[in-house]
């Protein structure tokens, strides 16, 4: 149909003169005849060859709007015009091909910088639905990215960013795992991003930071309050060699022993302070190595034994053949598992016994239902009003201050203990009774099975 009315269009002039002219008698019909066919034939090829050069331009048009890579077509247009109007689709389509392999270039850019960034990034949509999240938010939060978001503050902040279109910041607290502290920073995005995202949440842990603040404040005021008695002693006993006790030798070797107690007393104060501090700073990092409790154990209470043997107590040590290992950080491992012993013997009762026990956790109400590890630590002391046990894993805090301080404790052990577990995702439990000892228990995240190697 397209033929045959290019066709129609093309003769339909001289056709209708020659036609007229027969009509008044002044041409032959033949010749009129002859001219009328060789003229639908010439407009009849002539509609072909626009057609078939219409076809080869629609179609280099076609590609380049579906921003497809032009291909060369099958046959060349004949007509003068329609090979200048394919030339110029060419260029267009070559120019629309570059653009389109720079915009895809830059959107790969994006995408890289996104996902390489070290602070967590979520993209939302005009919806507040999450459109992606970059590696450091999945694994800051896992699948709970929009779990962080529903937070107040942070909710309040996102509202406010759309409804301004300014950016807007916030400060979250997340309770779990352990507590973080997070400033979050909202962007609206004007124009939108590629995907869609129209808005960008940067979440900066400043955990470190205000533990840093708090632990500094915290250091001053406690060295101020626990070094004052100490200091205080060592400062009178100076001043009684000095004066009274100069020539009594007997009072300078008993005044000497005295200072040098205070002195290690205070080296250990100093000790489980900075040891503390260190733990607290990186308490929001959960460890990632994988720990052997029977062989930190074997060495651990090999170790112990001058001072099992000093307090005349016997250490029962209870393992599994075959136990599982945990995820955590062996140092702080040990240092757990000394701190415990370590109260264990000194509130004990010179010759009883300590008990040491490891076991595979079974789930219920007490232990988390993932597997783990508990590791109890029991005593044959005088035990701990049920009135005290909440506050024992607080700084300083002592139920009966005068032994604490006569057995050589710091009252920073259980706090040491605590955070050290909070860090390895554990959980600590504490039960006693007076008269019966103190049984302290740690539950440990076991470790995940290790990748099978390649062949």
């Amino acid at each position: 149909m397209r033929v045959l009315g290019i066709g129609a269009l093309i003769a339909g002039v001289p056709m209708a003169a020659l036609v007229l002219l027969a009509a008044m008698g002044r041409a032959p019909v033949g010749p009129v005849l002859l001219a009328v066919g060789v003229t639908l034939l010439a407009a009849l090829v002539m509609a072909l060859l626009w057609s078939r050069d219409l076809d080869v331009v629609a179609e280099s048009l076609r590609q380049v709007g579906a921003n497809e890579q032009l291909t060369q077509p099958l046959r060349e247009p004949i007509l003068p015009g329609m090979q200048r109007l394919r030339h110029d689709t060419e260029r267009l389509a070559r120019l629309v091909t570059a653009q389109s392999a720079l915009v895809e270039q830059l959107r790969r850019v994006d995408g890289t910088v996104v996902e390489r960034l070290p602070d967590p990034l979520i993209v939302l949509a005009a919806d507040r639905s999450v459109r992606r999240a970059n590696s450091a938010a999945r694994a800051a939060f896992g699948t709970d990215t929009p779990a962080v978001l529903r937070h107040p503050d942070l909710r309040g902040a996102i509202d406010r960013a759309f409804a301004s279109g300014m950016p807007q910041t916030a400060e979250v607290t997340l309770p779990v795992p352990v507590p973080r502290e997070v400033h979050a920073a909202v962007v609206p995005m004007d124009p939108p991003m590629a995907d869609g995202g129209q808005a960008v949440v940067v979440l900066s842990d400043r955990t470190r930071e205000r533990a840093v603040e708090r632990t500094r404040a915290d250091f001053v005021a406690n060295v101020s309050h626990e070094l004052r008695t100490p200091l205080a002693s060592l400062i009178g006993f100076i001043d009684t060699l000095r004066g009274p006790a100069a020539d009594d030798p007997p009072a300078q070797q008993r005044f000497l022993g005295i200072m040098a107690e205070q002195a290690a007393r205070m080296n250990r104060l100093i000790d489980d302070l900075l040891s503390l501090s260190r733990i607290e700073l990186i308490e929001h990092q959960a460890p990632a190595d994988i720990v052997e409790l029977r062989d930190l154990v074997s060495r651990l209470v090999a170790g112990f034994e001058p001072r099992v043997k000093q307090r005349t107590v016997s250490l029962d040590v209870r393992m599994p053949d075959e136990l599982p290992p945990v995820t955590g950080d062996s140092d702080q491992l040990t240092q757990v598992l000394q701190n415990l012993l370590d109260n264990a013997v000194k509130y004990g009762p010179a010759g009883g016994t300590v008990r040491l026990e490891i076991a595979v956790a079974s789930p219920g109400a007490q232990w988390p239902a993932r597997p783990g590890v508990v590791v109890v630590v029991a005593d044959q002391g005088a035990g701990i009003p049920r009135a005290h046990l909440p506050r024992l894993t607080e700084r300083f805090y002592r139920v009966d201050a005068g032994r604490s301080r006569a057995a050589g404790g710091t009252g920073l052990g259980l706090a040491i203990v605590k955070h050290i577990v909070n860090r390895h995702r554990g959980q600590l439990l504490i039960e006693s009774e007076e008269g019966a000892g103190t049984t302290v228990s740690v539950w440990l995240p076991q470790a995940a099975p290790r990748a099978a190697a390649a062949d």
